[in-house]
């Protein structure tokens, strides 16, 4: 949401979403940089978000604004400072350099929308290994922008870009978060963007509306029969019998080793949506 909207940020702190971004970017007017730079700063501090992540999303340093708000944010102390426009390797550095002063659990999150960065995006992830950076956010306007291509609505031109990207994230043990939907009002497309993109790998999915969450919710969380079946399969392969089994039968299903890996982040996922809720 843009960080110049002070009802839209207050408004935040009730909804039920994994985290916020402030954006200082796209969202707010050259003439509102500022104001929005100082309002982003201020909810940090203030606080009272509950478990939701807070993240600031930055202008770049080849702005005339960037280097101020990435000093700023580093002061604040977000979750997360999300940079964009990354094109490879030596971009992350330089950012991870700029926000040096920030907190030790302070993340840096980056901004996949160009294709350099298509054409980077191992290198990219191997970068985590010597920075904050902990998550990829594609940005799929900006991409189709740059390719001078077209967003159709089942994404077909993009989806090799979307799976790289995911592996890419895999490789390097980061999490990685889907584009937008920009048609607000279309939850049918909404939802097809959603499933399509858990099927692909992503954690979760950008936002621009408060609209678009329930249905996101839904479809990348786990449901109640794969957590119980998650449950099953930790039990089955926490009894001694089992120790040091490579597969089991559990409930009529194969469960291999690689299974009981897939099973404990379920339970995790689940456990932290709860927790989320209940916060």
């Amino acid at each position: 949401m843009p960080a110049s909207n002070a009802r839209a940020i207050e408004k935040a702190r009730g909804l039920a979403c994994d985290a916020i971004i402030l954006d200082l970017e796209d969202a707010v007017a050259p003439d509102a940089k500022s104001e929005a730079r100082a309002q982003a700063v201020a909810a940090i501090m203030a606080g009272g978000f509950g478990g939701r992540e807070m993240i600031i999303r930055c202008n770049g340093l080849d702005t005339p604004w960037g280097a101020a708000d990435l000093a700023a944010a580093a002061r604040a102390g977000p979750d997360a400072i999300l940079v964009p426009k990354v094109n490879g390797p030596g971009d992350i550095a330089t950012y991870d350099a700029a926000v040096a002063a920030a907190p030790t659990h302070t993340a840096l999150w980056a901004m996949i929308e160009t294709p350099a960065a298509i054409f980077a995006l191992d290198a990219i992830g191997r970068s985590a290994r010597t920075s904050r950076l902990s998550l990829f956010v594609i940005g799929l306007n900006d991409l189709a922008k740059a390719m001078g291509g077209r967003q159709t609505p089942d994404r077909a031109p993009h989806l090799p870009m979307l799976s790289l990207a995911v592996a890419a994230a895999r490789a390097h043990g980061l999490s990685i978060l889907d584009s937008v939907t920009n048609a607000i009002e279309d939850q049918p497309l909404l939802e097809a963007h959603c499933r399509q993109a858990a099927d692909i790998g992503f954690d979760g999915k950008s936002l621009i509306h408060p609209n678009q969450i329930d249905t996101a919710n839904r479809l990348f969380s786990p449901d109640a029969a794969e957590v119980a079946w998650a449950r099953a399969v930790i039990a089955a392969y926490a009894l001694p019998e089992n120790s040091k089994k490579g597969a089991l039968q559990v409930e009529g299903r194969l469960a291999e080793r690689l299974h009981l890996d897939q099973a404990e982040r379920l339970v995790e996922i689940d456990a932290a949506i709860h927790g989320l809720v209940s916060a």
